[in-house]
């Protein structure tokens, strides 16, 4: 079969040539829409640049020196889209858009676009956006944070960014955006279907039917294809032009001046209005899904040269010469010789350094610290606030509490100090959180910083992703630590790969609080009881804190905000439940499980990858976390009374495990249980294991004892699966053996 690229630009320099252009499929004419001749030429070089760069890099790929040729052929129209907006209205963009992005380029001086572009194809490490990690589309000066080939997950955290243009304005903090700047977010008629995408669309209606303002246009680019599959006939259309709280507009994407036309009057509505607008732009696919697509296969030749015959740089050129803006010639002279720019940049593209080592690959996944406001200064002004925040509490604050109310308090600090700090999540306001320890934020802080959403864990996460593009500093709740498998593509798909795919030029720096763990009474099944957090242990970059007790919580917490703030990470903060309310350790009433309230000025520090240490014996070290810990505690007052000098020792910090300082705190014990209460296949467990033996450790000398592979149950039977203080107390005397006879002896 010939090759569809070769004929898609043949095609064109034949039928500019020829006169034959297709006719128009809707009336709107440049003068129409308000564009001067210039601004038509200029929109119709970046369409053709475009499309020049996506048959080169097919070229290139023949050669084995590009990769990814998703293209953007036949979606050149989104052009009009960028010329109708600012460069600093934020935009997250479909992989199909490369057009709008050379377009905006030219409201910003000094950008080398299509150099620029050569160098992502040819994966470069000069590439300025993501150092040749991947093709994607992004620019820190043209405010378009980079994205890959996504599937709507970008969607949630543009609903994040629009909504926190108005935050940032009531709560009198400057963002990255101006006060009267829009988003934008552009996807695929597939990617509608997505239940991310719904689910993001639902969350903007939600919002502006409350008449919350939200400065977002949604641009749905329908090709009538999502790959292979078909999208039905006025499907897009009747699915979004009824929603509440959202405007519904539609251009002919193969017209730049009816999209412009329809472009500004959506720009205009969400400016003034600040409420969301849905702009479903119709175009065409031209050579197929990306370079290794046969679309043979699922089209017939008669469609595929039905979609070839309407270009839209065909009718681009149709609108140019019947208004007298260029001619053929002009048009003829202006692609060739934006060609043999191209070609040329190109030759010279390949021959720039690449990305060779794992070390050159993974500098990006941390992100560069960043200059942060001084901490907050201890004097006469912050202690009358701090006193009035805290004035229903005082007597409390006289003596220990558990730990649900440690991080109460610990929240409340921190969000006196940091004004940028916004707390996010189901329930966490007015209820004050399921299991409480939200409670009086919201009466302390206002609903602008302690903020009920909508149930759905991937427009929270997106939120907080969202609004962290725009200086604020989120820290979300997820409500229970199974519900963030619903949305767990938002931490490893957006959230954690931000500073890799641009080399820390964008950051969504959080904090993600997450009640989890096993271990409750009256709870089970496999959303309110859920022990394992292995979803985690796969993202390269996350941080994952566990605390086990009020004391460590309150300074952990204080560590994963400046982590966040200073170091621009992602944090998850891992609640154990059944701990929330504990008091006691070994006997009703003893209150060995609460701890005071320290202030930030007299703070205890955990630093990151800090381990705690209970006891010094080196008979035996017991390597836990969370639950783990305090039921290692329990089983140590009988685990002494047979004689054995014991350490027990709590990870706190479970991503990245402390490899080091864990190594250092068992050094000359003679034996080691891991104590794991998540499940023994895929958790830490396996990782400590594995460290201990490639430590010189040998097999008699170390043992696990973990939760089993199963769901949690309700009732009697909730822990039956999981480690509790007798079996640690088993484990540890079968692991210690002929130590414990020579001490009977």
């Amino acid at each position: 079969m010939q090759n569809r690229a070769e004929v898609v630009e043949q095609n064109f320099l034949r039928r500019v040539n020829a006169g034959d252009l297709p006719a128009p499929l809707s009336d709107t004419s440049p003068q129409q829409a308000g564009l001067s001749p210039a601004q038509a030429a200029a929109i119709f070089e970046s369409q053709a640049l475009s499309r020049i760069l996506d048959l080169h890099s097919r070229k290139l790929q023949a050669r084995g020196e590009s990769f990814y040729t998703i293209g953007s052929s036949g979606h050149e129209g989104n052009a009009a889209i960028a010329a109708a907006f600012r460069h600093n209205d934020m935009a997250f963009l479909h992989y199909r858009d490369a057009a709008f992005m050379i377009q905006r380029s030219k409201q910003v001086p000094g950008q080398t676009i299509a150099w620029d572009f050569l160098l992502s194809f040819a994966a470069s490490a000069e590439d300025p956006i993501a150092g040749g990690r991947h093709k994607v589309l992004g620019s820190k000066s043209l405010f378009i944070p980079p994205q890959t080939s996504t599937i709507a997950s970008h969607l949630p955290k543009a609903v994040g960014a629009a909504y926190s243009i108005g935050l940032n304005r009531r709560l009198k903090l400057n963002g990255e955006m101006p006060d009267d700047a829009v988003v934008l977010c552009s996807f695929g008629d597939a990617s509608l279907n997505h239940s991310t995408a719904q689910g993001a669309i639902n969350t903007s209606c939600w919002t502006a039917y409350q008449r919350v303002p939200l400065p977002l246009l949604w641009v749905c680019e329908d090709n009538g294809i999502g790959i292979s599959v078909r999208t039905p006939q006025g499907w897009v259309e009747a699915n979004m032009s009824r929603r509440p709280g959202l405007h519904y507009l539609r251009c002919d994407g193969l017209n730049f001046a009816d999209v412009y036309a329809a472009a500004r009057h959506a720009e205009s509505l969400v400016r003034k209005r600040r409420e969301p607008a849905f702009l479903h732009m119709s175009c065409v696919r031209l050579m197929g899904h990306a370079g290794s697509d046969a679309q043979q296969a699922y089209l017939s030749m008669k469609e595929i040269e039905a979609h070839e015959a309407q270009d839209p740089l065909l009718h681009s050129a149709r609108l140019l010469i019947e208004h007298g803006i260029l001619s053929a010639h002009d048009i003829i002279e202006m692609y060739q010789s934006t060609t043999e720019r191209v070609v040329k940049a190109a030759e010279e593209a390949i021959r720039r350094p690449k990305l060779l080592t794992s070390k050159s690959v993974m500098a990006s996944l941390t992100p560069p610290r960043r200059a942060v406001a001084a901490q907050t200064e201890y004097d006469d002004a912050y202690q009358e606030a701090r006193e009035r925040i805290f004035a229903r509490e005082r007597v409390q604050m006289e003596s220990p509490q558990h730990t649900a109310r440690l991080i109460n308090w610990a929240l409340s600090d921190l969000m006196l100090s940091h004004t940028d700090i916004i707390l996010a999540g189901e329930d966490v306001g007015r209820k004050g959180g399921v299991y409480g320890v939200t409670q009086k934020l919201q009466e302390k802080f206002g609903s602008h910083r302690v903020i009920d959403t909508l149930l759905d864990e991937q427009s929270i996460l997106g939120l907080g992703i969202g609004v962290a593009h725009n200086r604020l500093l989120p820290i979300v709740e997820i409500q229970f630590l199974a519900y963030v498998h619903n949305a767990e593509d938002q931490l490893r798909g957006e959230a954690a790969t931000l500073s890799f795919f641009s080399q820390g030029q964008f950051t969504n720096p959080m904090v993600v609080r997450i009640a989890g763990l096993a271990y409750q009474k009256g709870f089970g099944g496999h959303f309110h009881n859920d022990n394992s957090f292995n979803v985690f242990r796969d993202i390269p970059g996350l941080i994952v804190a566990c605390p086990s007790n009020g004391w460590d919580a309150v300074s952990m917490l204080r560590e994963s905000v400046r982590l966040a703030r200073e170091e621009q990470r992602v944090v998850i903060f891992l609640e154990p439940i059944a701990l929330y309310m504990t008091r006691d350790l070994h006997e009703e009433g003893d209150g060995q499980w609460t701890y005071p309230y320290l202030p930030p000025q007299e703070n205890q520090h955990i630093g990151f990858g800090q381990i705690g240490q209970w006891g010094k014996g080196k008979d035996l070290a017991i390597i836990t976390y969370g639950n783990g810990y305090y039921l290692s505690r329990q089983a140590a007052k009988a685990l002494e009374q047979d004689g054995v000098r014991l350490r027990i020792i709590d990870l706190r910090w479970l991503l990245p495990l402390p490899e080091d300082a864990l190594l250092e705190a068992i050094e000359g014990c003679e034996r080691v249980l891991v104590v794991d209460e998540c499940r023994r296949t895929g958790s830490v467990n396996e990782e400590i294991m594995t460290l201990l033996m490639e430590s010189g450790w040998d097999r008699t000398q170390v043992s696990r004892l973990c939760a089993e592979d199963s769901f949690i149950p309700l009732g009697r039977a909730a822990t039956c699966t999981l480690p509790d203080r007798d079996g640690i107390v088993e484990a540890a005397r079968a692991l210690l053996g002929h130590i414990l006879l020579a001490k009977a002896e």
